[in-house]
């Protein structure tokens, strides 16, 4: 048996004994982690507040009141104004819920119960969506899937004013 031929290194490259670089580990620039002390962790916290998921529904129901009361006033029609008004529970109502089931005193923590409380929370979404014809007579598609549309991006709109601040 004859051994492989290695093929010819062209323009500018170089034959290794290995086929791999060896790296020096010990030659490491980065500075090394120190852990934070209670102060110095106070002040980031400080510096960087976090906002919680109740900050963010309660911004959601006060946006979807205004787009309500906007709904009501310039289209000068009642319905518009109910409708809005239910669009923003179907977004505000199931969020609650899921808040309280995910981050509430008795909650359990861990990925399964993170995902049970979303179905139910999209399971109430399909819900009301459905019933919305029988509960807000008579029915204004238009206001009430705009407002939904809307009061469902109010959370990046808070995340990211949250995260200029």
């Amino acid at each position: 048996m004859s051994t492989p031929q290695r093929s010819k290194p062209r323009g500018g490259e170089s034959v290794h004994d290995t086929d791999f670089d060896v790296s020096d580990w010990s030659k490491d620039t980065d500075p090394p982690v120190e852990p934070l002390t209670r102060e110095e962790a106070q002040a980031l916290l400080a510096r960087h507040p976090s906002m919680s998921v109740w900050q963010v529904l309660a911004a959601q129901a006060l946006f979807g009141v205004l787009v309500a009361l906007i709904w009501g006033g310039l289209s000068r029609d009642v319905s518009a104004f109910w409708s809005a008004l239910y669009a923003t529970a179907v977004v505000v109502v199931p969020g609650l819920l899921m808040a309280r089931g995910v981050f509430g005193r008795n909650a359990g923590r861990g990925v399964g119960r993170l995902l049970v409380w979303e179905v139910l929370k999209l399971g109430l979404i399909c819900a009301l969506l459905a019933l919305a014809p029988q509960v807000v007579q008579p029915l204004n598609w238009v206001a009430l899937l705009v407002t939904l549309v809307l009061v469902l991006k109010v959370v990046g709109v808070v995340l990211l004013v949250g995260q200029r601040r």
